[in-house]
C-alpha cells in the first residue's frame, strides 16, 4: 500500500517552513482506495513569492486547522504505507519537522518518483512534475496545489510500476508488508484478488517473485493454484507468501508482460514458459518459374518467417482457410503433392500456378497480399487494444518491423504523437517469443486496431 503525498509550504529558512495545505492519496497500486485534503494554519508568515506560485495567502488559511488538528488523520492514512512523493526527500522532512514540533517521531518508508523517472524514464528534458507529466500527456489540473500535484503524482506512479518490469518496486512493499501466518485454505489472499484479465506475481515470505502468470480471470487462475494436487501447485501452496498482480484489460498486453518478466525475474517455478511454446512457422520462398512457394516447419529463429503456431496442425489449419481465401494454389502452397497440377485446378477453384497457366506475376500479388496482412517486417505500426479502464487503451508499439514495447494510454494524442507514445511506452526485448505472441494474437483476433504511421 502506497500514499502518495504533496506538500505546500510557507517557504522560508530550511526547517523552518510551515505546511499550507497538504494532499495524500491512499493507493493500493491500481486504485486509490482512501484521500485526504486540506488547507493548513502554518501559524506563520507565508513567502510573497509562495503566494505567487500557489496562490495560497494568509487570509485563506485563517481558519484551516492547525497541523496538530490533522496529525492524526495523517498518521493513520499513511500507515503501513509506503511514502511515495515527487522530490520525496522534502515532503518527508516537512512531515518530520512538524511532528518533532510535537514531540512524535514520525517514520515511514519512501518512495521518490524523481529518482523512479531518472532510472525508469531516461533522457527527459526534465524530471520537475509539471514538464515530466506533461511530455509524458498525463493530464493535471491545479498546478502547485497539493490535489492537483498529487494526483497527477498517482497518474505518474501508476505508469512506474507497470514500466517496472523487475518488479523491484512491488517486491520492497511485499517485504514491508510480509505476513507470517496465511488462512489455511488461502482465503485472505484471494479475497484480495480480482476476476479480471492481467499478470499475477507468487511472492514467498521474503517478498521473493517464485511465480509468475496471466490470466483472462486472475482470482480463478490463483484458486486453481490454490486448490491443485500436482507437485507444482503443491510447492506453491507450501511457499506462497502473499499474491500481487496487475491488471492489464488486455489478453495481449498480458502475454507480453508475462514473457518479458518471467525472463527479466527468472522465478523458480517458471523454468517450463522460459521454452518456446511456439513450435512451427509458415516460410515462403521463390521456386524456379518465379512463383513464391509456403512451406510450413519447425520454428528457426535465424529465418524470417510470416506467422507462428503452437503446433503443426495449427499451421496446416491456417494455411487450407488462407489459400481458400487468396486463392491459392495447393501444390505451390505445399498442402498437395503431385508432379502435375493441383485438385483445386481440377475443380476449377486455382487459376493454374500448378502448370505456368496463370503467369508469376499475378499469383504473387495474391501471395503478397497474405505476407503483408500476417507478418509485420518492417512495418511502422501501433496495436491497439482494450485497457485496464472503460476510458484507457493499450497499445503495443512495432518501429520497422521491431517491438519495441507497450503502453496505456488515455488521449488519441497520445498515440499519434510518436515521441511521447515511445516515453510513455515501457521498453521491452524484442525476442522470438514476443515476435510469436504478437503475430498468434493479431491473426486470431481480426477485430483489432491497427494504425500505420511513416
Amino acid at each position: 500500500m502506497y500514499a502518495i503525498v504533496d506538500i505546500e509550504t510557507t517557504g522560508g529558512k530550511f526547517n523552518e517552513e510551515g505546511i499550507t495545505e497538504i494532499a495524500i492519496y491512499k493507493f493500493d497500486g491500481h486504485e486509490v482506495v482512501d484521500q485526504f485534503i486540506s488547507l493548513v494554519n502554518p501559524e506563520r508568515e507565508i513567502q510573497p513569492f509562495v503566494v505567487n506560485l500557489t496562490g495560497i495567502n494568509s487570509k485563506m488559511l485563517r481558519d484551516a486547522p492547525k497541523f496538530y488538528e490533522v496529525a492524526k488523520r495523517i498518521i493513520e492514512i499513511t500507515e503501513d504505507c509506503i511514502l511515495v512523493a515527487h522530490n520525496a526527500q522534502f515532503d518527508y522532512r516537512i512531515l518530520g519537522t512538524e511532528f518533532r514540533r510535537l514531540g512524535y517521531d514520525y517514520k515511514r518508508k519512501t518512495l521518490c518518483t524523481v529518482e523512479l523517472s531518472k532510472d525508469l524514464i531516461p533522457d527527459q528534458a526534465s524530471y520537475s512534475l509539471g514538464k515530466l507529466v506533461r511530455s509524458l500527456g498525463i493530464p493535471v489540473t491545479d498546478r502547485h496545489r497539493a490535489s492537483g500535484d498529487a494526483l497527477a503524482t498517482v497518474k505518474l506512479f501508476k505508469l512506474l510500476l507497470a514500466k517496472d518490469t523487475s518488479k523491484n518496486i512491488i517486491q520492497q512493499s511485499v517485504k514491508l508488508h510480509k505476513k507470517n501466518k496465511l488462512d489455511s485454505k488461502f482465503l485472505n489472499i484471494l479475497d484480495t484478488l480480482p476476476s479480471v484479465t492481467g499478470v499475477y506475481y507468487i511472492h514467498n515470505a521474503e517478498g521473493d517473485i517464485i511465480y509468475i502468470g496471466k490470466s483472462n480471470n486472475i482470482k480463478k487462475r490463483l484458486n486453481q493454484h490454490f486448490t491443485g494436487t500436482n507437485s507444482k501447485s503443491k510447492k506453491l501452496q507450501r511457499l506462497v507468501s502473499t499474491v500481487t498482480f496487475e491488471s492489464t484489460g488486455s489478453e495481449l498486453v498480458a502475454l507480453l508482460k508475462e514473457n518479458e518478466e518471467i525472463k527479466q525475474n527468472k522465478p523458480l517455478f517458471n523454468r517450463a514458459l522460459r521454452r518456446s511454446i511456439f513450435t512451427h512457422a509458415l516460410y515462403s520462398f521463390v521456386d524456379e518459374n518465379g512463383y513464391i512457394n509456403l512451406k510450413i516447419d519447425v520454428a528457426d529463429g535465424r529465418k524470417k518467417n510470416i506467422t507462428t503456431f503452437t503446433n503443426r496442425q495449427s499451421a496446416k489449419s491456417f494455411l487450407t482457410n488462407v489459400v481458400e481465401e487468396y486463392k491459392l494454389c495447393q501444390k505451390l502452397a505445399g498442402l498437395y503433392k503431385t508432379k502435375t497440377s493441383c485438385f483445386s485446378y481440377d475443380i476449377k477453384e486455382c487459376a493454374g500456378a500448378c502448370i505456368q497457366k496463370e503467369t508469376p506475376e499475378a499469383y504473387n500479388k495474391r501471395v503478397n497480399a497474405l505476407i503483408e496482412k500476417h507478418s509485420y517486417v518492417k512495418k511502422n505500426m501501433v496495436i491497439i487494444d482494450r485497457g485496464r479502464d472503460v476510458d484507457e487503451r493499450s497499445a503495443i508499439l512495432i518501429e520497422n518491423g521491431v517491438f519495441k514495447g507497450l503502453g496505456f494510454v488515455n488521449l488519441n494524442y497520445q498515440i499519434n504523437n510518436i515521441e511521447v507514445l515511445e516515453s510513455i511506452i515501457t521498453p521491452m526485448e524484442n525476442n522470438r517469443d514476443a515476435q510469436h505472441i504478437i503475430k498468434n494474437y493479431v491473426r486470431k483476433n481480426k477485430r483489432l486496431k491497427i494504425i500505420n504511421f511513416n
